[in-house]
């Protein structure tokens, strides 16, 4: 623990170590069909937390199998289906669309047919976003009376500003995180997580160890597992405790059961910072931290069912073949050209 001696860890971080453990391990009992309860945790046992892993959430995983899985690859679609997916954040809105329109793509998009489908939703009282990465509304910059007409005009602002091959030429993931955060509605949290959502497709392939943005939730967490922040930055202990995980999985006697050979990213652990900001409201309620949230929202309300197959991104290379990932490859140089 001397990595972070200058912080001065709380109980809560020994909790955000075996959170990390013990939440992965019910994503393998959940994968192997194993019967609830899965864990001993009665807090992990009646009241959700995201994955361990940002990429094997529910929508994260519709995400790489449906929405980019099942794409033409070419820049132009992945970007907009990713995008488009994203801003609503809602599997279910997705599969609406799908459903009257038949094709997603720019190459097809029009602005008056999606929005006929959308508002025909909404004016039957059918929630069309998620409550999750919520989106504002660019309403003061494009003027359309409802949120998701303001949000099918970013889309065409987006093109229109050649973001997507912007983004396609990026050099570093910082860089398409600040392309994006220049475009209206991206802040910065919301900028960095449609990033990590681009890098899971051929667009572009960036390590996600180059580059993390601390969320509200958190930096929340942060403040609940260290005393001192000493002259840190939130990203900077981020990776601090990333970079270090093995170690302190060690000294805390913890076995971590990674994915496929991979470890936890600097995503994955400020997902896990916010994760513990809620465990730690009923674990440790004398810990504040920095947004005087007291409740967790969402409860277990029956016993869920074993997962289906996992989706990765291919060219992570998790148990592919050799040749597989060299043609991985081939595709992004097409996709470039």
């Amino acid at each position: 623990m001397s990595v972070l001696s200058k912080l001065k860890p709380t109980p809560v971080f020994d909790s955000y170590l075996s959170f990390a453990v013990e939440r992965q391990n019910i994503f393998w009992k959940r994968l192997q069909g194993k019967a609830f309860p899965w864990s001993n945790d009665s807090i992990l046992s009646n009241w959700k937390f995201t994955n361990t892993y940002r990429v094997l959430d529910r929508v994260s995983q519709y995400l790489v199998s449906e929405v980019i899985g099942r794409s033409e690859q070419n820049i132009e679609d992945l970007f907009f289906r990713i995008i488009l997916f994203k801003i609503f954040n809602r599997i279910e809105t997705w599969q609406l669309l799908e459903r009257e329109l038949q094709e997603i793509s720019w190459r097809t998009y029009d602005f008056a047919r999606y929005d006929a489908v959308l508002s025909r939703a909404k004016n039957s009282l059918v929630p069309i976003y998620s409550m999750a990465y919520v989106m504002p509304s660019p309403g003061t910059v494009f003027g359309e009376e409802r949120k998701h007409q303001n949000h099918l005009r970013l889309l065409e602002f987006l093109f229109a500003n050649r973001v997507p091959h912007k983004i396609a030429n990026a050099k570093s993931m910082q860089e398409v995180f600040e392309t994006l955060r220049q475009c209206p509605s991206f802040g910065n949290f919301l900028a960095f997580q449609y990033a990590i959502d681009l890098n899971y497709s051929d667009i572009i392939d960036f390590s996600e160890m180059d580059f993390v943005i601390a969320g509200p939730g958190a930096k929340d967490g942060i403040a609940k597992c260290f005393e001192h922040r000493a002259d840190y930055t939130s990203e900077a202990i981020i990776e601090i405790v990333t970079k270090n995980l093995d170690a302190l999985f060690d000294s805390a006697g913890l076995k971590f059961n990674n994915l496929y050979g991979r470890p936890l990213q600097l995503i994955d652990c400020q997902n896990i910072f916010c994760e513990i900001s809620k465990y730690a409201r009923i674990a440790y309620p004398e810990y504040q931290g920095v947004s005087g949230r007291t409740r967790i929202k969402q409860k277990y309300k029956t016993a869920q069912s074993a997962l289906p197959p996992v989706a990765l991104p291919p060219k992570w290379g998790l148990g592919l073949k050799n040749e597989d990932t060299n043609s991985d490859k081939n595709v992004r140089m097409e996709l470039l050209k």
